[in-house]
């Protein structure tokens, strides 16, 4: 079979400390005037007596809101600091660097305004009524690191609560993005997502989305291995959303660990810290397809997964394939803004993953199933997918 290529790609200088503590200090983000406040006519036409016109206007026609301030492109990073990368529950003001990031991200890749807004809170209740009260102020929520399986609940009671677009990326903007390499992994290895038994490790945030997201698309099979072994029907021991999956994935309904579920399985998705076994692997079929998107630390290393597989991916930089989440939510909540969606719906999730696949196509192989993050391609193509999705 056709074997993947695992080794690390050229990289520059190792990054030091000093120069990450440097380019952090003082933030990384700031807010810039798009008029120039230069004359007295310019201040009286920006601020007083000027913008008391356009409030006036605003209270009369609330629609001009969206077209007289900038909060129809507005994109709120919201987080409580309970699932940061991988450093687990380090509070709000200790998950602040990492919105930052995802700000400055939605600018440079979507060309979206951004703020990022820490909450210290944990309690549900309490941040939906402050995003509520908020939602003047913004069109559009980014959830980020967010713990399960309260993150699940946040994210529906929000979408009902609020008239604009919300989304949890460690969920949907993983899930996206890997459809998207899997599509093509697929056609690599001379199958479609019909032919393929999907194992996930991991049934937390991002486990759970892909897991619904490949059953949408049609996938033929999915089964979710958590701590305990696989989900299944059987279990007593399953939260309200693990049990949701329980009655439609897993379809022989097999029980046991992760090395029960990869016998016979065509694609292994590793989305938890736990390591996978190389023997584990061995019970995988021909031409199998391995995501050990773990960070820094995969679930199995690219070189061993490559004596197995014929498609190999992570979520790092120095190897090829990797499942980045930028792909995905900069074009996702510009599309979805674009066309006035009140909701990101799963059509429109998978229309993204479609038009990041289509963009890889004309390089398709083993070492190059999605796009680079750096293809400035990649925004403009995903938002018009959602947009039309959306239309329909």
């Amino acid at each position: 079979m056709p074997t993947a290529t695992a080794g690390p790609q050229p990289t520059t200088a190792p990054i030091t400390d000093r120069e990450i503590f440097a380019a952090h200090e003082g933030g990384k983000l700031s807010v810039e005037s798009v008029m120039p406040l230069d004359s007295k006519r310019a201040l009286s036409i920006a601020y007083t007596p000027g913008v008391a016109q356009v409030s006036r206007a605003i209270a009369a026609d609330p629609s001009r809101h969206a077209t007289h301030t900038w909060a129809s492109r507005l994109v709120v990073v919201v987080s409580d600091g309970t699932a940061v990368l991988g450093l687990g529950d380090i509070g709000a003001a200790a998950s602040l660097p990492v919105m930052e990031g995802k700000s400055a991200l939605f600018k440079t890749f979507g060309g979206l305004n951004s703020i990022p807004l820490v909450l210290d809170t944990t309690n549900v209740d309490e941040i939906v009524e402050t995003l509520v009260r908020l939602r003047p102020s913004f069109g559009a929520v980014n959830l980020e690191d967010i713990a399960a399986p309260r993150c699940f609940e946040l994210e529906e009671r929000l979408i009902e609560a609020l008239d604009c677009p919300v989304m949890h990326d460690d969920q949907h903007g993983t899930a996206v993005v890997v459809l998207a390499a899997l599509t093509n992994a697929a056609k690599v290895t001379n199958r479609t997502l019909a032919d393929l038994r999907v194992v996930v490790s991991g049934a937390g945030a991002a486990g759970i989305a892909i897991a619904e997201i490949l059953v949408n698309a049609g996938a033929g099979d999915v089964l979710l291995v958590d701590s305990k072994g696989t989900i299944h029907r059987e279990r007593d021991d399953l939260n309200a959303i693990k049990a949701r999956y329980a009655a439609k994935t897993n379809r022989d309904n097999v029980i046991g660990g992760i090395r029960q579920a990869l016998e016979g399985a065509d694609v292994l998705v590793g989305v938890s810290s736990s390591k996978v076994a190389e023997e584990d692997l061995a019970g995988m079929n021909d031409d199998a397809i391995i995501f050990a998107l773990s960070n820094p630390d995969p679930e199995v290393m690219p070189d061993v997964a490559a004596r197995h597989a014929a498609v190999v991916a992570t979520g790092r930089s120095d190897f090829p394939n990797q499942i980045n989440n930028v792909l995905a939510f900069p074009g996702i909540f510009r599309g979805a803004l674009d066309a006035g969606a009140r909701r990101i719906t799963p059509e429109m999730k998978i229309a993204a993953a479609r038009a990041i696949a289509a963009l890889a196509e004309d390089k398709l192989s083993a070492d190059y199933i999605v796009p680079s993050p750096l293809d400035p391609r990649v925004a403009d193509a995903v938002a018009r997918a959602v947009g039309e999705a959306s239309r329909r």
